[in-house]
């Protein structure tokens, strides 16, 4: 990994109360100079996407989010698993939408073509799964950029699950936009384009979402 500076400043020989670690912060590329090869090896145990040479830390899932994750998750990888369609997979998984751009997706569906290594990073996906956290720039993320970029590396479809409006938003792709499925409330059944016979119930999805303090 490339770095800036491994040395602490001169100016600030010894440390001091409640400032940054910079002996760290310097060991890592500056925004805007990563490479792909610099976030790859990346071990924070957080989940970070890399666009373009930055890198952007994504805020660590709450409780609600992670039992939504967990629900989906179980519901899909049933449904591919007992058909023999492909794989399943959860975040933390780095996966290249474009060869300068990986995003780091709740849940992914990868047909067997998408993994030629395992021990590498899936290019490409068949299906992405958004769980919308608290906050606009979260979901201007989802609804917004992740939109656009899925449809653009030819995603076929995207569920986005928003626990805030508590409904599921599926999107399946046309041409290089993405267009509206269906957008289902709490109560209704989401179904999907992409697996045909697969449906979750929303009012189940979010079952939990009054009995979690959302922070």
């Amino acid at each position: 990994m490339s770095t800036a500076n491994p040395f602490p400043s001169p100016c600030h020989p010894f440390p001091k109360q409640d400032e940054p670690v910079w002996d760290l912060a310097l060991m890592y590329p500056l925004q805007g100079h990563w490479s792909v090869d610099d976030y790859l090896a990346l071990d924070t145990g957080m989940l970070v996407e890399y666009m373009e040479g930055f890198i952007r830390v994504l805020p660590m899932p709450n409780v609600l989010h992670q039992l939504i994750v967990k629900l989906l998750f179980r519901l899909l990888d049933d449904h591919v698993s007992a058909r023999g369609l492909g794989e399943v997979l959860v975040a933390p998984l780095p996966v290249r939408i474009t060869p300068d751009k990986y995003r780091e997706p709740d849940i992914v569906f990868l047909r067997p073509g998408r993994i030629p290594d395992i021990h590498g990073h899936p290019s490409g996906a068949d299906l992405m799964v958004e769980v919308v956290s608290p906050g606009k720039e979260n979901r201007d993320r989802d609804y917004v950029e992740k939109r656009r970029e899925y449809a653009a590396a030819s995603v076929a479809e995207y569920w986005i699950i928003d626990p805030l409006e508590r409904k599921i938003t599926v999107l399946t792709i046309d041409g290089k936009e993405y267009r509206e499925h269906g957008v289902f409330d709490c109560g209704e059944i989401a179904t999907s384009v992409l697996l045909p016979g697969f449906q979750v119930n929303t009012g189940e999805v979010f079952a939990n979402r009054d009995n979690v303090v959302d922070k």
